[in-house]
């Protein structure tokens, strides 16, 4: 009998549930808007695909406010965020209130073909049905 492997998400620029270095917030925000290096383990024999979802259910928005959409194999095609441009934004809330922000990775048994940037809601829904396993990440930050 062999051992079952979760999908694990880490980063080497934040700890779980940490605080985001000043690199990552958004430029608007003070910040160089930098991603965070991220690594994973763990996927399914069967994977083909991935997505990452960072997502900001704190945001003062209905459905919370979407930081990165990206997917491939690595990670390469970079898909439409929050602010309507592609690749990474980073952390930039009103002040004073406490954001979690949801790194999340899919395992897919199919690759996502799009012809133009997708979107988080456009993504989730060309997922469904193919995700094998998913891991979570969430970070935070509090704008003074």
């Amino acid at each position: 009998m062999g051992w079952l492997l979760a999908l694990v998400l880490t980063s080497t620029s934040f700890a779980p549930n940490g605080a985001v270095p000043n690199a990552m917030v958004a430029t608007p925000c003070g910040g160089e808007n930098v991603p965070p290096s991220l690594h994973w383990r763990g996927a399914p024999p069967a994977t083909r695909s991935f997505a990452l979802l960072v997502h900001d259910t704190d945001a003062p928005r209905p459905g919370g406010f979407y930081h990165w959409v990206a997917y491939g194999l690595h990670l390469e095609r970079s898909g439409l965020n929050d602010t309507g441009n592609t690749g990474y934004f980073g952390p930039c809330p009103p002040p004073g209130t406490l954001h979690h922000y949801h790194f999340t990775l899919y395992a897919l048994d199919a690759p996502v073909t799009a012809r133009e940037p997708l979107t988080a809601a456009q993504l989730l829904a060309r997922m469904r049905g193919h995700v094998l396993a998913k891991a979570e990440l969430i970070a935070t930050f509090e704008k003074q």
